[in-house]
């Protein structure tokens, strides 16, 4: 039986858990090098507001960890990533099934890198439409996140320059 690849095991695990098993939330894709995420929120009777569209907490929360999470697997373990901020703009009540559609740039992923290497920490904002499958934005979400180097991997490096 083929070991399952950490991306695959990270999207199932996301699918089964429970903020998002029950607010109808589903990830769609994962990217192996975690550099592009796809969830989607199917409107049902439970996750409704009272006029019967997509309930705004809901739109929030489908986007809520991956920001970090990509940040912090491109990273890697010498960086501690946090969420920071968070803000949503809703632009349009619908009924259909919604996407979110994170990417990860090599120039995000550098600047994170930069910026907390240059100044010991950072705080950068991504942004992020929710839209409809013919591309209608119907929220627009941003995400702050923390990034440092770990204590460790600072004495590591100094130590090893040092020699």
């Amino acid at each position: 039986m083929p070991i399952m690849s950490k991306s695959r095991k990270f999207r199932w695990l996301m699918n089964v858990w429970p903020p998002f098993l029950f607010s109808g939330i589903r990830v769609l894709h994962v990217s192996p090098d975690f550099r592009q995420v796809v969830v989607r929120l199917k409107r049902y009777w439970f996750n409704q507001n009272y006029v019967g569209t997509h309930f705004g907490g809901s739109l929030f929360a489908m986007t809520d960890p991956y920001w970090m999470i990509m940040a912090l697997e491109n990273l890697g373990r010498d960086f501690i990533v946090w969420d920071k901020a968070a803000e949503i703009e809703f632009v349009k009540a619908v009924k259909e099934p919604v996407f979110a559609r994170f990417e990860l740039r090599q120039a995000d992923i550098d600047a994170l890198r930069g910026a907390a290497e240059r100044d010991g920490k950072t705080l950068h904002w991504f942004d992020l439409p929710i839209t409809t499958g013919d591309g209608t934005v119907v929220a627009r979400v941003r995400k702050q996140v923390y990034v440092r180097r770990k204590l460790g991997a600072l004495v590591a490096e100094t130590t090893a320059k040092a020699a």
